[in-house]
């Protein structure tokens, strides 16, 4: 089985970002026919841990992301309410002029044994209480005109969540039990959102809601990108160091860039925008910051594209069918129209906007839904299988569908995500007007415009010379090592300019696996019967299995792989590219947030060191390295 270890200092995968040092091998990407899939193979050559106790991937089964987040940073108490055990304000937030009564527990379970009550969570092991908004709650501004046709929902009651098990952290593996670790490609960014959101009020984000890979996937790395002409639309890298933060592990990394087509290349766009005007939508970060996105995303689509409009609280509406951005100013009206108000039927607005995107579909272009939601929605008469299936079988039809979750308190993070991921497109969260800005015009088309679909990476090691190895984040996101050439596995899809990033970290022969408190025991037992295809010479060797974005689900994978030499370990992180020391200082800071057992707070300084030394490389850096010296004092 595919095993996902949470180590910060595990070895760098990158998986879309293609990722080199300066300190790595020259790499070198020659295409071989790949025997099994009867695609290319593609051979680079970066630097691999030399050394140290490397944790091996986790065995632990993932059953699916739990990461429900915990209600906003404690506020100013209301007349009449209590503080709770946690700090938070226990008294009835009002929306739409209800007040809300205090919600059930959802049976989730948090870090350090806490308990989740009234979608509250406390990470010390204690409960929480605090009072989520009422379901139902009356309309304020008046509720949206209906232009066409309208749905209503048989139930307005939102429940809690569904009790789902933690992913918790992967496990080292011992490489002579199972030396594959197998995984799909992950480049959503919700996670460090939320962090975003949290940290720049001064407050820690809840330690459940922490998915290592996508605090580390957020960021942009100089990975070398495939050519022009190139027969893969990805470029893989990778890039070791021994010793990281003077612990005695060696940490990898894969790094995968895709391609950024040119302007030119852009396919016509069907965009269908679903959006959730619910009473608890009446926020100025949620839905006039919706509308505002709205706007700008009409400026980075070209004018024979089509936006629809489907909104849903206590009934669904079509406000807008396919209308041309040409027309502009009709649209803009439809947007400025919006108000909110009622209770949250999510739904019977999935089903009218997978409607909307039929009736406007493109063949051969981008048929995609944009949800907008703050997550506090229920399914209607349909359990969340149901729902699912329907949009893993309207994906089918060529229509993806992207989930963008607004505000706090009400995010039902594990049902947005696996949305997201039943529909082949991204879950973000956003948390302010810039933030909205730099999705529009970053990601919104990167996120609709696919480059390959259905990636799944592979990281084989050698069990002569690599004693474990640990995958840190991905647990939920673990493909059984025998399916890594089944093309029937759904995996995840990589956008346009989009990189993936994941980490190793790795006990090389002869060194022992750090002993920590609450660890997970290793993984071992009888040696995998799965051919070996690693040279006695490398550390590992990393293969990528994908689909082109036209293929059909019978049609077979194309395959790259990338060797990393026993020889390519820098001795010290100290010496390894910027983009090698950037990940494993994020990724150090996300294990300590998420409570990992193998977190270390004795690190902190050595992070601090490598994210202010990088901080005028983006404007994404310079915000991580303010942000951390906010919150430090919380750690």
């Amino acid at each position: 089985m595919a095993k996902l270890a949470t180590s910060w200092l595990l070895l760098g995968l990158v998986v879309l970002s293609g990722c080199s040092s300066s300190s790595d091998s020259s790499l070198s990407n020659s295409e071989n026919p790949s025997p099994a899939s009867g695609g290319y193979a593609n051979t680079g050559v970066s630097p691999s841990p030399a050394g140290g106790s490397v944790p091996s991937v986790g065995s632990a089964t993932s059953t699916g992301c739990a990461s429900c987040l915990a209600p906003p940073p404690p506020v100013p108490v209301i007349p009449g309410g209590g503080p709770s055990s946690t700090g938070y304000a226990t008294a009835p937030s009002a929306y739409g002029g209800v007040p809300a009564a205090g919600g059930a527990t959802s049976g989730r379970v948090a870090a350090g044994g806490a308990t989740y009550v009234s979608g509250a969570v406390a990470i010390g092991g204690a409960p929480a209480t605090y009072p989520m908004p009422a379901a139902g709650v009356a309309a304020t501004g008046g509720s949206p005109s209906s232009s066409a046709t309208s749905a209503s929902s048989t139930v307005a009651d939102v429940a809690p969540p569904p009790p789902v098990t933690l992913p918790g952290t992967n496990p080292f593996v011992l490489t002579a039990h199972d030396p594959f670790s197998t995984f799909a490609a992950d480049v959503d960014t919700a996670s460090y959102d939320v962090f975003r959101m949290y940290a720049l009020q001064g407050t820690l984000p809840p330690a459940s809601g922490v998915r290592l890979e996508e605090y580390v996937n957020y960021f942009s790395y100089n990975y070398p990108a495939p050519a022009a002409d190139g027969p893969h639309p990805f470029y893989i890298s990778l890039a070791a160091a021994q010793q990281v933060f003077d612990r005695p592990t060696t940490l990898l990394r894969v790094g995968i860039q895709a391609t950024n087509p040119p302007p030119y290349a852009k396919k016509p766009a069907n965009l269908v925008f679903l959006l959730d005007v619910s009473g608890s939508m009446d926020d100025p970060v949620k839905l006039p910051l919706i509308k505002t996105m709205m706007v700008q995303a009409l400026d980075v689509l070209d004018p024979t594209d089509t936006v629809a409009v489907v909104t849903y609280s206590t009934t669904a509406t079509v406000m807008l069918t396919p209308t041309p951005v040409s027309s502009r100013q009709t649209i803009v009206n439809v947007i400025n129209s919006l108000a909110a108000g009622g209770s949250t039927a999510g739904a019977d607005g999935i089903g009218l906007a997978y409607q909307q995107a039929t009736n406007g579909f493109i063949p051969g272009g981008i048929n995609h839904i944009v949800m907008c939601t703050d997550g506090d929605f229920n399914v209607g008469p349909s359990s969340t299988a149901d729902l699912l299936a329907l949009i893993k079988q309207k994906r089918q039809t060529g229509v993806t569908l992207t989930l963008l979750g607004f505000g706090s308190g009400n995010l039902n993070d594990s049902m947005m995500e696996a949305v997201a991921d039943a529909g082949n497109g991204i879950y973000s969260v956003i948390t302010d007007a810039d933030h909205a800005q730099q999705y529009v015009r970053n990601k919104l088309l990167a996120t609709i415009v696919h480059v390959a679909k259905d990636m799944k990476i592979q990281v084989e090691f050698n069990p002569d010379l690599v004693y474990a190895y640990r995958l840190l984040g991905y647990e939920d996101r673990d493909i059984a090592d025998a399916n890594f050439r089944n093309d029937l596995i759904d995996a995840g899809e990589v956008g346009a300019g989009h990189r993936v990033t994941a980490l190793f970290e790795m006990v090389l022969t002869g060194g022992t696996i750090p002993s920590r408190t609450g660890a997970p025991a290793p993984d071992d037992g009888p040696p995998s019967t799965l051919p070996r295809e690693i040279a006695t010479t490398d550390l590992a060797l990393v293969k990528v299995r994908y689909k082109t974005i036209d293929a059909a689900d019978t049609d077979p994978a194309l395959e790259v792989s990338t060797t990393l030499p026993a020889t390519a370990p820098q001795a010290w992180l100290d010496v390894a590219d910027q983009d090698l020391r950037w990940a494993t200082a994020v990724a150090a800071l996300a294990e300590i947030l998420k409570g990992s057992p193998y977190a270390d707070k004795t690190f902190v300084p050595a992070i601090r060191s490598v994210c202010a030394a990088q901080a005028t490389r983006d404007a994404d850096r310079q915000e991580f390295d303010t942000l951390l010296e906010k919150i430090v004092p919380l750690l």
